[in-house]
């Protein structure tokens, strides 16, 4: 007898197996208890139609139907999207159907969702965009104005009954809560995805590498502490024990231009203590305190820092202070300046005191560790943005802060001007322009094609003219930057110009004075021919310009220097132009423009 013929495989079916497998490769909608149903009995498919999906969770799909497995992909996902999203809820009893407007709503937002959520492909052309909107603005909208076509709707393909209200089957299991279930898979199918960007896998072994106590903390910041939230979400934890070994990091340090904080992953701390190291550390970074030590000594201004955060964090209750930081409750109440003034009296003492870095070294690190090219962002606009939306989320959700970190971060949210826009404010208000004068003395040049008709003249008075002027004392020691001096004369004449100054009184001092006399505003960044190059000693040429009879004694002067000059006296308004992170060494009495 001849052997029964093998029954030949039907490809539809499986190339539709292949789809429900890619379907379920994803982890969002894999974790969707749904069923799917492709029998030859069941009624439920509209003729014509791909699939239907009612709210008891079971998926009807049409078995004449012939696709590739990407296009069953897509059309599965569609329709447990319509669970998912709440569009057929389960619930007891007897169901009223939607209408066409809120079925056509529901599947633009669907198709609307899977175009930046990609699984598998559509089985028919899309639209290029879709109608903005959720469902019940989509709906009411389109009852009002009729449905657009199917292409201009967003719902090309999927609008015709897809979605079934039945009653809820079982008598003994409450209705399930499609909406929890999907937004619990997605939720765990993003961690898993950031996991795997952030190299938490183990990639030989496919399993999660166990999470340390400082990926906690800061993971912790993200989703529970919106203050820094958003400050955490922007940085990066490098635990690298020959890294903290190499630049001598005993616990922590941070660098606020990489971004980054370097921990010594060889020290214990427990999961408190280490939310309370990266709050200390973020707030380092956020309030800038690298950029505002200025010419403050690094380590005591450190410290004196680190005494402001501690006591705020404590108050905040943020975690756990280790043993061994800085905390003194007697300094409550005071910025990071007032305690610097402080406890610079006591440099011993202090000296003898330990950051997070450890003993007498700054965790605040003035340039990154060298760790390889990394891409870099406008740090300033971050840190402000971050801390200001965090700021604005706690208040509304967490309560109060210590009164010292708001005034700072509202500090931070109005950056203080430009050097360069302040010392413009400081010639509009000091330096005078030449303000021309009317006269019928001196006719205007349009009169001579009218001359019967007087018009009167502008001019500007002789003795105005020398009013308008400036004296610049300029700084030319050997320790002066040509390029910063270019800079500042530049930006000089240039203001000048604009105000119609016609020239300044510039005087070049190193060791000695040297009387350049007046000199037109064009030429002072120009032609202008420095001499010197000598020690610094500015003092004499301030005194030259004060004794000057031809130089008016309501006229300012702009001291441009390094700080590294003698202590200065000036008996007429006056200004300073230094570089930025440098000092001078006296208390200035005018104005000082740092430049960057």
């Amino acid at each position: 007898m001849r052997p029964a013929a093998a029954k030949k495989p039907d490809p539809g079916a499986e190339a539709f197996t292949e789809g429900v497998r890619l379907l379920r490769g994803n982890p969002a909608f894999g974790a969707l208890p749904a069923e799917i149903c492709r029998t030859e009995d069941c009624a439920l498919p509209p003729p014509g139609d791909w699939a239907v999906v009612d709210s008891d969770g079971r998926v009807h799909v049409d078995p004449r139907r012939r696709a590739d497995p990407e296009e069953w992909a897509w059309v599965l996902a569609h329709t447990l999207l319509h669970l998912g999203f709440g569009h057929v809820p389960a619930a007891r009893g007897t169901r009223v159907q939607p209408d066409g407007f809120a079925t056509a709503a529901r599947c633009a937002v669907v198709n609307r969702f899977l175009a930046t959520f990609p699984v598998g492909r559509a089985p028919f052309a899309l639209p290029q965009e879709y109608p903005g909107g959720d469902e019940e603005e989509l709906a009411a909208r389109w009852r009002r104005d009729g449905l657009p076509p199917a292409d201009a709707a967003g719902t090309a393909g999927t609008a015709d009954r897809d979605q079934l209200l039945v009653e809820w089957r079982s008598r003994t299991r409450a209705p399930e809560d499609w909406e929890t279930a999907f937004a619990a898979a997605l939720t765990r199918a993003m961690s898993a995805a950031m996991d795997r960007a952030g190299g938490r896998y183990d990639e030989r072994t496919g399993e999660r590498l166990p999470e340390r106590p400082w990926t906690r903390a800061l993971n912790w910041f993200v989703s529970s502490y919106p203050l820094l939230g958003g400050i955490a979400a922007g940085l990066t934890v490098v635990a690298d024990a020959e890294l903290a070994r190499a630049h001598d990091i005993a616990v922590a340090a941070v660098n606020a231009e990489a971004g980054e904080i370097y921990v010594n992953p060889l020290r214990h701390h427990s999961d408190e203590e280490w939310r309370f190291i990266l709050g200390h550390e973020m707030l380092h970074a956020a309030l800038r305190h690298g950029e505002r030590r200025g010419g403050r000594d690094p380590f005591l201004f450190n410290v004196a820092a680190d005494y402001v955060i501690n006591g705020w964090l404590l108050e905040m209750g943020v975690g756990e202070m280790p043993e061994g930081l800085l905390h003194d409750p007697q300094l409550k109440g005071l910025s990071a300046e007032e305690v610097y003034d402080r406890i610079v009296r006591d440099q011993r003492r202090i000296r003898r005191l330990a950051t997070l870095a450890g003993k007498n070294r700054p965790d605040i690190l003035g340039e990154p560790l060298d760790r390889g090219p990394r891409d870099y962002v406008d740090l300033d606009d971050f840190y402000r943005r971050g801390l200001q939306q965090g700021f604005e989320l706690h208040r509304r959700e967490r309560g109060l802060l210590p009164a010292g970190l708001v005034e700072e971060i509202r500090a931070l949210a109005h950056p203080p001007l430009p050097w360069d826009a302040r010392l413009a404010r400081w010639f509009d208000e000091f330096v005078p322009s030449p303000e021309p004068v009317r006269s019928y003395s001196r006719p205007a040049r349009r009169q001579s094609a009218t001359p019967d008709i007087p018009r009167a003249g502008r001019y500007r008075p002789e003795e105005e003219v020398p009013r308008c002027t400036f004296g610049v004392v300029l700084d030319t020691s050997g320790s002066m930057d040509p390029t910063l001096l270019g800079k500042a004369l530049g930006a000089i004449a240039s203001y000048a110009a604009a105000r119609d100054v016609p020239a300044a009184r510039v005087v070049h001092c190193d060791a000695a004075p040297h009387d350049a006399g007046y000199l037109p505003v064009e030429e002072i960044a120009g032609r202008v021919r420095v001499r010197g190059r000598g020690g610094t000693v500015l003092q004499p040429g301030v005194d030259l310009l004060e004794r000057a009879e031809d130089f008016p004694p309501g006229a300012p002067v702009l001291v441009i220097t390094d700080g590294w000059c003698d202590v200065l006296r000036v008996r007429r308004e006056h200004a300073f132009l230094i570089p930025r992170g440098a000092g001078l060494p006296f208390t200035p009495r005018g104005p000082v423009f740092r430049m960057s």
